[in-house]
């Protein structure tokens, strides 16, 4: 039997199996993904059915595929074009979705640290990296909700029951909200700094973590990392600090630090930051 397996029936194997993993990629989070998981349900009980061969529902379950496949083109039309474009741009051999969700999740944060700026809303919002907080958010309000502008917004909108705290952000989820962080025990801070940038400093010296803060009282942007603290970071440098922290990647654990630090001392020149340590 192995001696009839060729090395071109291996490479088939792979082809096909990139493939459709590929285009499962691109089903995800759309209603055709609910349409091949019960299509899948489908095939393993007509593959049930015949072993113990159950003759009158493999034919019901075998009628039942054949109008499927009919009604697929039909139903899921708008799905089967996006799949079809994707693959006209070549995309489908690119990383260009993580890329875009990338630049969707930095927009929307960024929005809403902006929007809270202008009003003069405080607000810290702690972005995990490597170390995890459940230390930290296990006793606050779990959330494990989508990032938007509007729920970011709402979360510290005044008189909002969860405004009191910070919000712990994972890639691509919102954790918890209302969480009380360690406050940082740097005694040369200065005096004008509250209890929201000493929090924001203290949660980046026990953990790996950056905090970015919205001051009430300065109406300024400030971004807190390994225990330092840069203030007055404008709209676009927030939003590529932001794309780098959604697009980077646990293998890559140096490299998101030197980002942010060229980041920095292109705002800053000479200085790498208005640190406040």
């Amino acid at each position: 039997m192995l001696g009839l397996f060729r090395w071109q029936d291996l490479l088939d194997i792979v082809i096909i199996s990139f493939v459709v993993y590929r285009l499962l990629l691109l089903l995800v989070d759309t209603r055709a993904m609910q349409l091949v998981k019960g299509i899948f349900v489908l095939g393993l009980l007509a593959a049930a059915a015949r072993v113990f061969e159950l003759q009158a529902l493999s034919w019901l379950l075998g009628k039942s595929l054949t109008a499927l496949f009919i009604a697929i083109p039909i139903v899921f039309q708008p799905e089967l074009r996006r799949v079809l474009e994707e693959l006209g741009r070549g995309q489908i051999w690119q990383r260009r979705q993580a890329q875009e969700r990338a630049e969707q999740l930095a927009d929307e944060v960024t929005r809403a640290l902006v929007y809270l700026q202008g009003q003069k809303i405080g607000a810290l919002l702690v972005l995990e990296r490597t170390t995890g907080l459940k230390d930290v958010w296990r006793t606050a309000v779990r959330l494990d909700a989508e990032i938007s502008q509007e729920l970011v917004v709402s979360l510290f909108w005044p008189n909002n029951p969860l405004h009191d705290g910070a919000v712990i952000v994972n890639k691509e989820r919102i954790l918890a909200a209302a969480c009380y962080l360690p406050l940082t025990e740097n005694s040369n801070l200065s005096r004008w700094l509250g209890t929201r940038h000493r929090a924001a400093l203290g949660v980046t010296e026990v953990s790996d973590a950056m905090s970015l803060i919205v001051s009430e009282e300065r109406g300024e942007i400030s971004l807190g990392i390994k225990g330092h603290l840069s203030r007055g970071l404008k709209e676009k440098q927030v939003r590529r600090l932001l794309l780098h922290y959604f697009l980077a990647r646990e293998e890559q654990k140096g490299g998101l630090l030197e980002q942010l630090r060229r980041e920095l001392r292109e705002l800053w020149p000479g200085s790498g930051g208005k640190n406040e340590i």
